[in-house]
């Protein structure tokens, strides 16, 4: 067994027995239970707090991994969690929802030798919980006020790291998002046994207790307000909108009723209480390679699906899904078929099911059709299969690639205008990610506001 194979089994063991479970609610409970201070202790225990530490060069946000795990281990919990949210302000959300096997824990050093990594990712979580939990004051204080203001669009991971920070900076902030709640992917896109008991608005109510940051809600790019009116009222303007829209199947009969977006389907099951309220297919396919698609898959199976399958143009090591996810996905009963794809949208008069054809490389390396077809019977499509920006309300911004073009200092194309997370290019489209953009658009844009005033 591999030691990530190993670290599936301890987790994939934790997780609730999901196959053929009949109450839904029950299968949402956390992916990964929380540590207990007993058990804190003895994990914090294994960490051999390395020099130059390989786990904090994979962190995105570059926590002081060996730091905060030190902490732990001489009973100092709440110090732990200030030095992992002085990096990442988000640390509660990251430790439930990073895809620590690929990142911090997989460049642990514990993985020689088939041993298993320190379980990072759940001690983070631990300490910030503590901290959280003792209803403290806020642990960072803000800078002397400046009178600068900054606008920040987005209250999705990117938007609010980067307010936090420039409130900590000392400058005034306004959030504008276009939903009824804060939390961007946080609250609307990760899948319910991930984010348990409402975590993502308690942590925005945390991370609000900085001070000097309100949030407009309902508040839309393009139709409520736009760049050139916040570039006209304030002294800075942090773009953080994701990935708006998703891609299209491209296929007759997308529209069709029961043909749907997964991120949507996630978004209005985590909106959704209790769980069991929720409608589901009996037999529903899920199509993409992404955790969005694992997400789906899952959820759909748990809330009753009596068949779920997840069809994916290329290989399992192809997927973007991480191994884990892949796992949790076959432990969960979900079917998944390898090398196909969607050629046509089965109906008559209702959702039947879809037709596939499979997939091979050519000689020079290309995806093609083999013209063998098979089809999978459905009254429920989801679609995964990757999202996009809607770039009709960034006018005066350079967009390459589907992405929003910063330099090294997050500035767009626009005069005072940054942009950090899933619209940029700048790692992978991850939580953690984001944040860090957050962190570091913010002081880049102190910097600025401080070069101008000069």
């Amino acid at each position: 067994m591999t030691n990530l194979q190993a670290k599936q089994a301890q987790k994939s063991g934790a997780t609730h027995g999901a196959i053929g479970h009949n109450d839904a609610d029950d299968g949402f409970s956390d992916l990964h239970p929380a540590y207990s201070t007993l058990q804190a202790m003895a994990e914090s225990n294994r960490c051999l707090y390395c020099y130059d530490a390989p786990c904090v060069t994979a962190c995105p946000t570059s926590i002081d991994i060996p730091g905060f795990i030190r902490k732990i281990s001489t009973s100092n919990p709440d110090g732990a969690a200030k030095t992992i949210l002085s990096a990442n302000i988000m640390g509660g959300t990251c430790a439930r929802a990073c895809p620590t096997e690929v990142l911090c824990e997989q460049a642990c050093v514990r993985n020689v030798a088939e041993d298993t990594a320190v379980e990072i990712g759940s001690l983070q979580r631990f300490a910030v919980d503590h901290l959280m939990a003792r209803d403290l004051p806020h642990p960072f204080k803000r800078a002397a006020e400046t009178g600068k203001s900054i606008a920040v669009i987005g209250a999705g991971p990117a938007g609010l790291s980067c307010a936090h920070r420039a409130a900590m900076l000392g400058h005034n902030v306004t959030v504008f998002e276009a939903k009824a709640k804060p939390g961007g992917l946080n609250e609307y896109g990760l899948a319910a046994y991930k984010m348990t008991n409402d975590f993502a608005q308690r942590e925005v109510e945390f991370l609000l207790g900085i001070g000097g940051i309100r949030i407009e809600y309902n508040k839309a790019l393009g139709k409520d307000i736009s760049i050139a009116a916040l570039q006209d009222s304030y002294d800075a303007v942090f773009v953080g909108v994701g990935l708006g829209s998703t891609n299209n199947l491209g296929l007759k009969g997308e529209e069709f009723p029961g043909v749907d977006d997964a991120i949507k389907f996630i978004e209005q099951l985590r909106q959704t209480e209790p769980k069991s309220d929720m409608p589901v297919g009996n037999n529903v396919i899920v199509i993409g390679g992404g955790n969005t698609a694992i997400d789906a898959a899952v959820q759909a199976k748990r809330l009753g699906a009596e068949e779920v399958t997840l069809v994916y143009r290329r290989g399992a090591e192809n997927m973007s899904a991480t191994e884990f996810e892949q796992d949790l996905a076959k432990t969960n009963g979900v079917v998944v078929r390898y090398w196909a794809k969607p050629v046509a949208i089965k109906a008559n008069g209702k959702l039947m099911g879809m037709e596939f054809e499979k997939t091979e490389l050519d000689a020079s390396g290309k995806l093609v059709g083999t013209g063998e077809t098979f089809e999978v019977r459905a009254d429920q499509i989801l679609k995964a299969i990757g999202q996009k920006i809607k770039t009709d309300d960034l006018a005066g911004m350079e967009i390459t690639g589907g992405k929003i073009v910063v330099d090294k200092t997050y500035q767009t194309t626009a005069a005072g205008v940054f942009a950090g997370g899933d619209c940029i290019k700048s790692g992978e489209d991850l939580t953690v990610q984001s944040v860090e953009d957050g962190k570091q658009a913010a002081i880049a844009i102190d910097a600025f506001l401080k070069s101008t005033s000069a």
